[in-house]
């Protein structure tokens, strides 16, 4: 079996250096990147079975958009991120953006060791994924994902909008999981013009008209203070 793949981005040259060699004497597949296009033109060829992300890097794009967008195209892999502040915010927004965990600078090697491999074992013992679902419930409604359409309780139908149908395959796919609204924005963005910041706001509100028995008291898709929302599903 091939060594695990794991990927470290990070703008300081001896980290990286330093890093690399501690996990490549402990059985990894270790790869540096210096930036995150770096990282971004290597992962869209091939995704890592785990990355290590700096959060402060010396560049417009730090390691929580890094996250996020690894985060969108895989959600098996694992993200560790690396930071400096060892602040609340930075833990919470890290694992808002996609994380699987964090991890303090300065750390002893050992340290993060047992984190990766921690994490690579979670990932290797995981159940297989459940059959994939044609139909699934949402408030009022069901949501066919072949078809894009919403099922109301009648029987009619309504056909989703691009936009619409890829944020409710977000909330369906991640059930109980506040996701953040700047991580939706960025997933969903390529779909409309109109990618400001209230353009989420606004297509939740459409949504909510659809799905819920009472848009103006939520119930599938709530908000979540200070981060964004979370789809919960209706219970039979």
């Amino acid at each position: 079996m091939a060594a695990p793949r794991v990927v470290l981005v990070e703008d300081e040259a001896l980290q990286r250096h330093i890093v690399a060699e501690y996990l490549a004497q402990h059985g990894l597949r270790p790869t540096t990147c210096a930036s995150g296009t770096e990282f971004r033109r290597l992962a869209a060829q091939n995704v890592p079975d785990l990355a290590l992300l700096d959060v402060h890097l010396g560049e417009a794009e730090d390691g929580f958009a890094l996250a996020r967008w690894l985060r969108a195209r895989s959600s098996r892999v694992g993200i560790i991120m690396l930071t400096a502040a060892g602040e609340t915010v930075d833990r919470v927004v890290g694992l808002e953006s996609g994380a699987d965990d964090y991890i303090t600078k300065p750390f002893e090697p050992r340290e993060l060791l047992a984190r990766i491999k921690a994490l690579l074992r979670r990932a290797t013992d995981a159940a297989p994924p459940p059959p994939r679902l044609t139909q699934v419930r949402c408030g009022t409604a069901m949501l066919d994902m072949e078809r894009h359409v919403l099922v109301r309780a009648d029987g009619t139908e309504e056909q989703l909008a691009a936009s619409e149908f890829d944020l409710l395959k977000l909330f369906v796919e991640n059930p109980g999981r506040p996701l953040a609204r700047d991580w939706l924005l960025e997933v969903t963005a390529h779909r409309e013009a109109d990618a400001f910041d209230r353009a989420i706001d606004n297509r939740i509100m459409r949504l909510r008209r659809k799905v819920e028995a009472d848009p103006s008291k939520p119930e599938a898709i709530r908000s979540v203070r200070g981060v964004g929302y979370m789809f919960v599903p209706t219970r039979d």
